[in-house]
């Protein structure tokens, strides 16, 4: 298995800082795949707002179909996330 190198929260600074406080606002907590981004604060704000226009923005999805898909795709890839 790769080991990727992240930045805990309390070592956050800057942007990375920024989007750890709002990964925290929307979840309780940061999640791994939000750490594995931290040593690009850039690429983590873009994934972040691309992920949030897929399952929020509008769509004739609803919200729980999106999740219901999200869960499916998951465990087809063997992927707990």
């Amino acid at each position: 298995m790769a080991f990727i190198r992240t930045i805990d929260e309390d070592r956050a600074s800057g942007d990375l800082a920024v989007e750890y406080r709002r990964a925290l606002r929307r979840a309780g907590k940061v999640f791994n795949v939000i750490r594995l981004q931290s040593r690009r604060p850039g690429v983590l704000k873009r994934s972040t707002a691309l992920y949030l226009g897929i399952m929020t923005g509008e769509s004739a999805l609803s919200r729980a179909e999106r999740e219901l898909l999200a869960v499916v795709v998951s465990d087809v890839n063997a992927c707990h996330y």
